[in-house]
């Protein structure tokens, strides 16, 4: 309950940011204006923004048929976890990662890049599908997806806010308040979109650790996730996804992580310490071997041919 309340809290001010925007660009008139686009944006973000970024990413629906090892593991965890089956989709890009959506368990879908499935062996791949299946019985996926959307917002209106100072906005015949105005604007436009980020960052991070936990529970083994996120970081770091910065943070990691500038401002709780909190705070692997180095790790051929039989 202590979490949903934080949750609402955060994205009420995401909603008060929306507000102001509309305050400085046209008075009282544009915060009405500005409510209601929020309130046009929470519909829509409810009703449609799972669909939104499954097309964003370009994810394919794939059938028991076409994917029956992802959809026995998925429905392996959804019986353990009492939840209702998910729809599955396959992202085509090589960078490994996966996400959760929709706007309730009911009408959820679990997505995973081809790189992912390529790169992992059974275990590793389990426990992301339960990490994500673990964001549905939170409920987390609505919240990320309303999240997405309103941060999207106010980078539109922060731009909006940028252009209209560079055009002489600030509603005054005077000089000097139309040069202060234009001021406001200017670091309103600067602002606001930090001010998104980071309120973004607080929803996400305060819901990875908790994600990662229970998880581990519905795969019955912490170890076949704490793989997949050292494996998971790596990549991240040597094959950045193409990502919308929006939605980075319903990924089981920042698919920006690779590009300097994004990393300062990642949504996610750091990898090694998610990784230590599943093993215990041990450092190493059980195999002996530290976090990053999985080149010659024996699972990544078992990978392959897990990818194999499933684009057969």
């Amino acid at each position: 309950m202590g979490n949903q309340i934080r949750t609402g809290l955060l994205l009420a001010l995401l909603t008060v940011f929306i507000l102001v925007i509309g305050r400085v660009l046209g008075g009282r008139q544009g915060m009405v204006i500005a409510l209601i686009f929020a309130a046009g944006m929470n519909f829509f973000s409810y009703w449609f923004s799972d669909k939104l970024v499954l097309r964003m990413y370009g994810a394919k629906p794939v059938s028991p048929k076409e994917a029956p090892e992802i959809h026995q593991m998925i429905r392996t965890l959804t019986q353990r976890a009492g939840l209702p089956m998910p729809k599955v989709y396959v992202i085509p890009q090589d960078s490994p990662n996966a996400f959760a959506t929709g706007r309730n368990p009911e009408h959820a879908a679990v997505a995973v890049t081809q790189g992912l499935v390529k790169l992992m062996n059974r275990e590793e791949i389990m426990g992301v599908l339960a990490h994500e299946l673990a964001h549905v019985n939170n409920r987390d996926i609505l919240i990320g997806s309303i999240a997405a959307t309103m941060a999207g917002a106010i980078m539109m209106i922060a731009n909006m806010a940028r252009w209209s100072a560079f055009f002489g906005g600030g509603r005054s015949d005077n000089d000097e308040n139309r040069g202060l105005g234009s001021l406001g604007l200017i670091l309103m436009s600067i602002i606001a979109p930090l001010a998104a980020v980071i309120i973004q960052m607080a929803i996400s991070r305060s819901r990875e650790y908790h994600a990662d936990a229970v998880g581990a529970g519905f795969a019955g083994n912490p170890e076949g996730l704490a793989r997949a996120l050292e494996k998971l970081e790596a990549y991240a770091q040597r094959l950045p996804m193409d990502a919308n910065p929006s939605t980075a943070h319903m990924f089981i990691v920042n698919p920006l992580s690779g590009r300097n500038l994004m990393s300062l401002f990642s949504t996610h709780p750091p990898v090694p310490e998610r990784i230590a909190r599943l093993r215990g705070n041990r450092s190493t692997r059980s195999d002996g071997g530290f976090p990053g180095e999985f080149p010659e790790d024996r699972a990544r051929n078992e990978g392959k041919d897990f990818w194999d039989r499933l684009s057969k």
